[in-house]
């Protein structure tokens, strides 16, 4: 929201006395956040209007002209222009004096002398002036404007000000007009908010001579409308020219330029009708017909949804409610005829189809926010005012305010949420006393009205212009808000116990934990993705097509977590960064009946090289996937998984068929690891083999396994290493098993820590190196009992694979 510090004045007086910086301080300090703050104009300090007295061709040089201009006291200066819309005598224009700056420009004025000419000064042009981004040729004026030598900000006061941008937060719609930030500030101030007065109009012998129903009352609880004869189109006068610029509107026509600044004042947008094409005179508002055409004010020729509000006239739609209007009806410089129209409108409505057609305009903005429903009145108060300005002629209806198919001569009754504010609860809330009397006095600044309910208790209705005010604690965030949050004492929070933690999150968080344990980052990914990514790794097809995606590429709520990391890996690559070892916790969904299926899942990529230090960079394998899977596995449940290989037909799609496999932890299969298929990477765009491995954590919460604890050895260990020449056909897993089960419950720990072939290994062996750690838990061992064990296991190995010990 950009706000306008001499519309905030004008609005306030009393802000005349602070700086502007001291003004961004107290809206900071409201919760209107001041992100930034620049000026407007802020070339037009150092100059001056100036009128032109006579005109001749410079001597030397075509398409240049010089002109005599006068300035304060009745001083002439003759000076070199190329512009190509130098006015008459008598017209006026702007004057750069010497050492004026230009910052739009970059420039400072000096005396220059021109194809042998002087010229001390510059007629500026708009966008030299820091005005406006648009325009050709000097700024011209009309005659008489201001007295030679004003300075521009005295003559035109909108051309030099200060302009803020305020990081609204969605709840403070009121936040959205001039007249609710300046209502805000006299209230961090303690300042009373006088709204502007404006008076009734409606002139007699003109009659609405519209006839308007609402056939959808629940989306258009009230619809109010003017009507206005003698209207003259035009350009806007400069003050409203430059007011509008410097808030980022680009002015159009005196008609339209009305109904933004109503919208930039009040916060309420509204809408001017031509009622020339306006066709059977009438409106009716109501839903659309499913793929109803309609063109918008922007040429984009549109199908309606029947979700859709919309004004019709009395043969179709002429505005698409709350969002855009047609083109049907768009105001030119031939309307003379004019309905205004200034509505409520429901809030999720109008934030459903400006989703829908991709259409966020200024109005939908402020409606899908929530406006005022009592600001109608006002609101077309001053599209009057303004319009009586710039149409001298005009004359206006009496406004009518509809409810139904009921046309009042005032507007509709507002509910107001009201609520009890207890001053226990507000000060144990805040930690610091606040006065029930300042209290009340700061919510009626707001605009609430209070009123005592009992000792220390106080009734607050909620003004209409916030409806995010429903709650009694609303009322105290309100009450601090403005009584400033740098007045409440720094104190050390009491510590509570936290909740209790599910099973579901419980696991959730071991499984994290075991993941980072095994090397693994994790990758925080989107729950929704596309129906291409989901064929493209062979999942599921989607169950949950959203109506309104954020983008092309995340159109449904995922059934794998795959297409969210391999996309993340596949971005990393083209950043330079080959390899990853990732995983993702989270839900997919699946079919299920009322609702899907929300199952929590584990899914391990890795990609790239596995770290290595001074050797030779080796691809992951699938060999890798089993180990990360057995880790993860093995740490959750205190024992390894089984592998089982899958059955052609059952073998999910996305892996490679010669290498997956399934994962059981005793008789439950928690999950499936192994390559990917050649087209899933190639649609990823990933040029070597990926492992991955999938877990389903509903399946391995039911194991219900519960962590086993042991106590810290008590006695010293014996470790012993072993190293035995087998045949390649031994799987080195089976003699590790052989080996602690001949030492027995001696055995504390059996680990293959090296693998060897080549050199002096018999061709088709290998030598396998294991570490056997001996120790009891009731007495320290002698070394002829270890001794004596480890020779049982060395023979018992030798007997059943014809290990023999390398040498």
């Amino acid at each position: 929201m950009k706000a306008s510090l001499s519309w905030l004045r004008e609005l306030l007086p009393e802000l005349g006395r602070l700086s502007p910086d001291e003004v961004a301080k107290k809206l900071t300090q409201g919760g209107l956040e001041v992100e930034g703050v620049h000026v407007y104009g802020a070339g037009t300090e150092g100059c001056v209007v100036a009128t032109v007295v006579s005109m001749r061709p410079h001597p030397t040089k075509s398409g240049l002209r010089l002109v005599t201009v006068e300035v304060a006291g009745g001083t002439q200066q003759e000076i070199v222009c190329g512009a190509p819309n130098v006015p008459e005598p008598g017209f006026q224009v702007v004057l750069a004096l010497l050492g004026a700056h230009l910052p739009a420009k970059g420039m400072t004025i000096a005396r220059r002398e021109i194809a042998g000419v002087v010229s001390e000064g510059m007629l500026c042009s708009e966008t030299e002036l820091g005005l406006s981004e648009e325009g050709e040729g000097i700024l011209v004026l009309p005659k008489g404007f201001a007295a030679p030598g004003t300075k521009l900000p005295q003559a035109i006061p909108q051309t030099n000000d200060t302009i803020y941008e305020i990081g609204l937060t969605p709840n403070r719609p009121d936040g959205l007009g001039h007249v609710g930030l300046a209502r805000d500030l006299a209230a961090v101030l303690g300042l009373a908010f006088r709204a502007p007065v404006r008076p009734a109009f409606g002139d007699p012998g003109v009659a609405l001579d519209v006839p308007i129903t609402i056939e959808a009352e629940d989306r258009c609880p009230e619809f109010s409308s003017a009507r206005a004869t003698g209207i003259v189109v035009g350009p806007s006068p400069l003050a409203w020219r430059y007011r509008l610029l410097a808030l980022g509107v680009r002015p159009i026509s005196t008609l339209v330029d009305v109904t933004n600044l109503v919208l930039l004042g009040y916060g309420q947008p509204m809408h001017a009708f031509d009622l020339a094409k306006v066709r059977g005179r009438k409106i009716v508002v109501r839903t659309a017909k499913d793929a109803e055409p309609f063109t918008t004010l922007d040429g984009v020729a549109r199908k309606l949804s029947s979700d859709d509000l919309v004004v019709c006239d009395g043969e179709g739609p002429v505005a698409l409610a709350g969002v855009m209007g047609g083109e049907n009806s768009e105001i030119s410089a031939s309307t003379t005829e004019v309905l205004f129209e200034c509505a409520y409108f429901d809030a999720r409505g109008i934030r459903r189809s400006s989703r829908r057609h991709g259409l966020h305009t200024e109005a939908s903005h402020r409606f899908e926010r929530g406006t005022d429903p009592c600001a109608l009145r006002d609101a077309l108060a001053y599209a009057v005012e303004l319009t009586r300005e710039v149409s001298a002629g005009a004359r206006f209806s009496a406004p009518v305010y509809v409810v139904g198919a009921k046309a009042n001569a005032t507007p509709r009754e507002v509910a107001r949420a009201t609520a009890e504010v207890h001053a226990s609860f507000m000060n144990r809330i805040l930690g610091v006393e606040v006065p029930v009397d300042e209290a009340s006095a700061i919510l009626e600044r707001l605009g609430c009205a209070v009123s005592p309910a009992g000792p220390g208790v106080l009734r607050v209705s909620a003004p209409t212009h916030r409806p995010d005010l429903t709650r009694e604690i609303d009322f105290v965030e309100e009450v601090i808000r403005v009584r400033g949050i740098d007045g409440v004492p720094a104190v050390l929070p009491a510590v509570r116990g936290s909740r209790e933690v599910g099973g579901r999150e419980d696991l959730e968080r071991r499984v994290r934990a075991a993941c980072a344990r095994s090397g693994l980052s994790e990758a925080i990914t989107f729950r929704f993705t596309s129906e291409k990514a989901l064929e493209a790794v062979r999942a599921p097809k989607a169950t949950v097509v959203l109506e309104n995606p954020i983008n092309d590429h995340q159109t449904v709520m995922r059934t794998s977590l795959l297409p969210g990391l391999l996309e993340v890996v596949s971005e990393s690559r083209r950043r330079g960064v080959r390899s990853a070892a990732l995983f993702a916790v989270g839900p997919v969904f699946l079919e299920g009946a009322p609702l899907p299926d929300e199952r929590p899942e584990l899914t391990i990529v890795l990609a790239g090289d596995r770290p290595a230090y001074l050797q030779k960079p080796e691809a992951y394998d699938v060999w890798d996937a089993k180990g990360v899977a057995f880790a993860v596995l093995t740490e959750l449940f205190g024992r390894a998984p089984e592998v089982v290989t899958y059955p052609a037909e059952s073998r999910p799609e996305g892996l490679h068929p010669r290498a997956a496999g399934k994962l059981l932890v005793g008789d439950v299969v928690v999950g499936s690891f192994g390559l990917l298929h050649p087209d899933v990477t190639d649609a990823f765009d990933l040029p070597e083999a990926v492992p991955v491995v999938t877990i389903d954590l509903r399946a391995a919460a039911g194991l219900g396994v519960a962590p086993k604890y042991k106590a810290i050895p008590r006695f010293p260990a014996s470790p012993r290493d072993l190293a035995v020449v087998v045949s390649d056909d031994v799987p080195a897993g089976h003699v590790l098993e052989a080996i602690a089960s001949s030492a027995g419950a001696l055995a504390a720990e059996v680990t293959l820590f090296d693998r060897f072939v080549g050199a002096n290994i018999p061709k088709d062996h290998a030598s396998l190196a294991f570490r056997v750690v001996y120790r009891s838990d009731e007495r320290t061992l002698t070394d002829t009992e270890v001794e004596k064990t480890h020779a049982r296991v060395v023979s018992e190995i030798g007997e059943r694979f014809g290990a023999k010990l390398r040498t």
